[in-house]
């Protein structure tokens, strides 16, 4: 209970500053599993980024599954690309599939094969021909978005509050793209616009974090060069600890809705629509939040400490507690050494100590 009290009023002392090392190799080895990840099995693209048909079944009434549908498709000549995915629930049920390119007239033709097996009308499944172009130009939209926003947050912190912190704030962001991508492909889920909008939502959860941790970093660190009392590693990792509460509150509440979505909308449920945007979001949050602690500010001091002001600020800080510390060992030794004679002396019979200095004599009284 003690350990939670400290936690809740941000009275920790974890060394995150002083382990960062630890937290670089953790990192550079989730990031290396990721990127092999990448080049072995890459992306499971969805239909928007490759291309093709993509047929709404709506039942209506009728009670179908997912497995019948795409038993339909598979009986009609053409199987589906990914298993057919549920999405709504009632008399808005649809069950979505999608398929290879395929001409118009044979999109037709398996519109009524698939229609009659099931035994509904062919106009009960729609469907969309997608070309991969506009995949690629969504991407390119995003990759775009994505330079812009970058520029614009590394100016807004600099200016905010200095570019090492800046530095250490693109640093953390990149490092979650490449770990919910890595995650993403290391799952094999599919790759939709979704999940593009779901990467793009997490850098604003991950840097609203990482500022909240500056912002307190530079709180403990004002004019720290002027004296001599702490270093700025430790008013950094002061500042973590103190921030530590709040980022796990924040990650929680953010995650528990994300969760639902996942497991229990995804998972138990089958709602397969919702899976792609859910996982992105999860793993992002969770990787922002992590970040956020263990990568941001660590890499703030790291390059803060270079600086010669800041060197000489860390002599003058160690110069000065084993100055102190010299000090305390020789005044308890002093003391203890005292002490020794004395009892030495009582052992002994010997005379009284002598008095304390300035200590007024015993004179005799006048008559």
């Amino acid at each position: 209970m003690s350990a939670l009290t400290k936690l809740y009023r941000g009275e920790t002392r974890i060394d995150f500053i002083g382990s960062r090392r630890r937290w670089y190799i953790a990192s550079g080895v989730f990031i290396v599993i990721c990127v092999l990840s990448f080049v072995v099995r890459g992306f499971n693209y969805g239909v928007e980024f490759k291309g093709g048909v993509t047929f709404q079944v709506e039942p209506k009434g009728h009670s179908l599954s997912a497995n019948e549908v795409g038993k339909a498709f598979d009986a009609a000549g053409v199987s589906p690309a990914e298993a057919p995915q549920v999405a709504g629930s009632g008399s808005s049920q649809t069950i979505i599939v999608n398929t290879k390119t395929l001409p118009a007239a044979e999109i037709k033709t398996v519109q009524t094969k698939v229609a009659d097996r099931l035994g509904i009308k062919a106009s009960q499944i729609p469907y969309d021909s997608i070309s991969s172009r506009w995949g690629h130009d969504t991407t390119i939209s995003a990759l775009q978005g994505l330079v812009i926003f970058l520029i614009a947050v590394s100016i807004y912190i600099s200016l905010r509050f200095q570019w090492r912190m800046a530095v250490g704030a693109m640093v953390a962001l990149l490092h979650d793209l490449l770990i919910a991508a890595g995650v993403y492909s290391l799952v094999g889920f599919e790759l939709t616009p979704s999940t593009i909008v779901g990467l793009l939502t997490i850098l604003g959860f991950s840097l609203y974090d990482t500022v909240v941790v500056y912002d307190k970093v530079g709180e403990n660190s004002k004019d720290i060069l002027a004296g001599s009392r702490t270093t700025y590693s430790e008013a950094a990792n002061l500042a973590v600890n103190q921030t530590l509460m709040r980022s796990i509150n924040t990650s929680l509440i953010a995650l528990l809705p994300v969760a639902g979505l996942l497991f229990v909308g995804a998972g138990l449920l089958g709602v397969g629509t919702i899976k792609d945007l859910a996982l992105i979001l999860f793993v992002g949050i969770a990787s922002g939040a992590y970040s956020s602690l263990f990568l941001a500010t660590p890499i703030v001091v790291e390059l803060t400490e270079r600086d010669p002001a800041y060197k000489a600020l860390t002599k003058r800080v160690v110069a000065k507690r084993s100055s102190e510390a010299k000090r305390a060992a020789d005044a308890e030794l002093a003391g203890a050494s005292a002490g020794a004679s004395a009892a030495a002396a009582r052992r002994a019979g010997g005379p009284a100590p002598a008095p304390k200095v300035g200590a007024r004599p015993n004179r005799p009284k006048k008559t």
